[in-house]
C-alpha cells in the first residue's frame, strides 16, 4: 500500500503542500484531480522520491521512500513524469528496454528481452518497435512511455498526466490499457488526470486536491456529485447518469 503520514512541502509562506495523511488502495486506479496549481504533481513526485519532503513519511509497500535504497525502491515503484527527456533517436524497443534497468543494469538477458516484447505487444507497439520516437505520433509515443514504465514490473505505478496533449481516441486507448494492467497484472496506480470524466470512467477511487490539501478521497461514484466537485473547481459542475456511469457537465 502507498501511505502518506503528515507529509509537508513548503515553498513559501503562502505556498505549501500538506499536511497530507492518506492511503491509496491496492490493486486499483486512484485519480488525483483538482485545479491547476493544487499540488497534484507535487504529491506524485514526492511519492516517487523525485522531490524531497520537508516533514512526514511516505511508505510504498515495505519501504520508507525517504530511507530506502534506490535499487530496492525501483523494483516496487515506477513513475512516468510529464516531462520526458529521452533522446528522440531511440527506437521504441530501446525506450521500453529502459524499464528493465533496475534488473539488468544495461545488460539485457534473454528473460529481459522476453519481458520487453511482452509489454510492446501489450501496448500494441509490435509494428512500431523499430521506429524512432521522433517518427511517432503523440499517441504512439505516449504508449511507448507507458510500456517502458510497465516493463519495470513494479507493483506500484505513478503516472503524471499521461493523457497530456492526447486526443480522445488515444486517451481512451491509454486508460483502457492501464485499467487492464491493474485488473490482470495486479498493479496499483496513482494517476494525475485533468479530465474529470476520464477519472469517472476509469478510476476506482478519486483523490481531490485543492490548495495543497486533500479535500476529498473515496470511491469514484461517491465523489462524482455536484456538491463535491463544484467547490473543488470553483465552477458549477452538474452530474448526470450516462451509459457507463456518472458524467460531469460543466458550466452554468
Amino acid at each position: 500500500m502507498i501511505r502518506l503520514e503528515n507529509v509537508r512541502k513548503n515553498y513559501t509562506s503562502e505556498v505549501e503542500i500538506g499536511p497530507v495523511s492518506l492511503e491509496f488502495p491496492n490493486n486499483a486506479i486512484t485519480a488525483l484531480i483538482g485545479p491547476n496549481g493544487a499540488g497534484k504533481s507535487t504529491l506524485l513526485t514526492m511519492i516517487g522520491r523525485l522531490l524531497g519532503v520537508d516533514s512526514g513519511t511516505i511508505n510504498v509497500g515495505p519501504y520508507d521512500v525517504g530511507a530506502a535504497k534506490s535499487k530496492d525502491l525501483a523494483k516496487v515503484l515506477s513513475i512516468l513524469r510529464q516531462d520526458n527527456h529521452f533522446v528522440t533517436r531511440l527506437t521504441v524497443r530501446q525506450l521500453v528496454s529502459f524499464g528493465r534497468f533496475p534488473y539488468s543494469h544495461g545488460r539485457l538477458t534473454a528473460e529481459d528481452e522476453e519481458i520487453i516484447s511482452r509489454y510492446i505487444e501489450f501496448l500494441n507497439l509490435g509494428a512500431l518497435q523499430g521506429r524512432y520516437l521522433d517518427e511517432l505520433s503523440g499517441g504512439q509515443r505516449q504508449r511507448a512511455y507507458v510500456a517502458m514504465v510497465l516493463c519495470q514490473e513494479t507493483e506500484y505505478v505513478l503516472l503524471d498526466e499521461p493523457l497530456n496533449n492526447l486526443d480522445i481516441s488515444h486517451s481512451v486507448d491509454i486508460m483502457a490499457h492501464l485499467r487492464t494492467a491493474v485488473r490482470q497484472m495486479g498493479r496499483t496506480m496513482v494517476v494525475v488526470l485533468h479530465d474529470i470524466n476520464f477519472a469517472a470512467r476509469y478510476a476506482d477511487h478519486i483523490c481531490a486536491v485543492k490548495d495543497g490539501q486533500i479535500v476529498e478521497h473515496g470511491p469514484t461514484r461517491e465523489l462524482m456529485r455536484s456538491e463535491v466537485l463544484s467547490p473543488i473547481f470553483g465552477t458549477q459542475i452538474d452530474i448526470v447518469e450516462g451509459p457507463h456511469g456518472p458524467v460531469a457537465c460543466y458550466g452554468s
